[in-house]
């Protein structure tokens, strides 16, 4: 048999870190109908790779979006930031549960971003 291991292939893989956080976000794409939407939400999860969030927007898997997001000041973050990002629409899910939110949305977010200072 040959020496390559499932197991040693998989372990070698890092284990992206995911953080459920609550930021301001603006949104901007194209909805299900190709309109132009902009919303106000935020985002409930982020990686270096992916951001969940809810939009009232019908989206679908493969749309790019851009996103603001607002970082607040904090003990360490002598001023509030703007941090935007964009991405693809990598997964979307309906939930009935949520009033005026209609889908949870994941998207793939591109390397690229850019870090504004927002505030005195």
């Amino acid at each position: 048999m040959n020496g390559i291991s499932l197991q040693g292939i998989l372990g070698a893989q890092k284990r992206e870190r995911t953080f459920e956080i609550s930021l301001p976000a603006q949104v901007r794409g194209r909805d299900a109908a190709e309109r132009e939407f902009q919303e106000n939400t935020e985002i409930s999860a982020l990686s270096a790779q992916e951001a969940v969030l809810r939009l009232r927007s019908k989206v679908i898997i493969g749309a790019k979006i851009v996103l603001r997001l607002q970082v607040p000041k904090t003990s360490m973050l002598e001023k509030p930031l703007e941090l935007d990002l964009s991405g693809t629409v990598h997964f979307v899910r309906s939930d009935s549960s949520l009033r005026n939110k209609s889908q949870v949305v994941t998207v793939r977010l591109d390397p690229n971003f850019l870090i504004r200072s927002n505030g005195d």
